[in-house]
């Protein structure tokens, strides 16, 4: 078991051993998921933009009118919750 401490700014240390099994380098991405009160720590190895062009569209796409739009339903999911 790898073991690592808490600090101050509630940053932790990823263990050399561990970044090295999941292949972590410096700038990396990781996803923290919480499970049966454990933590669940993935790395992030694509982005969206890495599936551009992996879905077929009829035409030319506005992202920036997507994102308002998916942003507009988080506003409301967010205010749905908060009843």
């Amino acid at each position: 078991m790898a073991l690592s401490k808490v600090g101050r700014r509630g940053q932790v240390t990823i263990p050399k051993e561990i970044r090295n099994k999941i292949s972590l380098s410096k700038g990396d991405h990781v996803a923290f998921t919480l499970s049966d009160n454990k933590v669940i720590i993935e790395p992030v190895k694509k982005t969206l933009l890495d599936l551009r062009g992996s879905i077929e569209v009829s035409g030319p796409q506005d992202f920036s009118a997507i994102r308002k739009q998916v942003m507009a339903a988080q506003v409301k999911k967010g205010e749905e919750d908060d009843e």
